[in-house]
């Protein structure tokens, strides 16, 4: 399972038609977040309107603050308009300069969302691939896990084998809908293999 992020500043406009757009074009095996830096108590009804108009409803939906779980484990994200307050992402950020489409007409609100829309699917034929394939996620769970691991294993494993362990511990977790529970899961379940005389995830699981 991938992740993308969409980030604005309130949540409650550009990144909610971003991941609407996208949860409508994507594949089952890529997701959509948003959130905002400063998010607001509901959807700007100019949006909700708009989006309408397209058959996607976005009434029952309520913005949301980004937290340290959605920077950590998103494999692409997409920021538009937060500035200074843009999130931290260990993988590839890019910046749509969309305009907010707080208190505009809907004529204008029109517009923006019929460019977000393509913006997605410029996303998605341009950089699907890219998302599929990004470890980043993954070598940044392995830098954080490895060092105790060494550590605790230097005098029976070499660094080549316990990275060979913890590699092989990680790779199905890069498929999970949640990664929050991944660093204590695979570190416990690295400790049990590397216990073993021959390291076998499987036999851990």
């Amino acid at each position: 399972m991938k992740y993308v992020l969409f980030v604005c500043t309130h949540n409650a406009g550009r990144s909610q038609m971003a991941q609407a757009f996208f949860e409508q074009m994507a594949p089952a095996d890529v997701h959509a977040e948003s959130a905002g830096t400063d998010p607001l108590p509901e959807i700007w009804p100019e949006v909700v309107r708009v989006m309408s108009e397209v058959g996607i409803e976005l009434g029952d939906r309520r913005p949301k603050r980004l937290d340290v779980e959605m920077q950590r484990h998103a494999d692409w994200a997409v920021t538009m308009g937060c500035g200074d307050a843009c999130p931290y992402v260990p993988t590839h950020v890019e910046e749509w300069n969309v305009r907010d489409p707080a208190g505009l007409p809907l004529d204008v609100v029109r517009a923006i969302r019929d460019d977000i829309e393509q913006r997605v699917g410029q996303l998605l034929d341009d950089r699907l691939e890219q998302i599929r394939g990004d470890r980043t996620a993954h070598e940044r769970r392995l830098a954080q896990l490895l060092p105790p691991l060494v550590q605790e294993f230097e005098a029976s494993r070499s660094a080549e084998e316990i990275r060979a362990c913890l590699d092989a511990v990680l790779d199905p977790f890069d498929e999970v809908p949640v990664r929050s529970h991944v660093g204590p899961l695979a570190m416990r379940r690295a400790r049990a293999c590397l216990a073993l005389e021959t390291c076998c995830p499987e036999l851990v699981a």
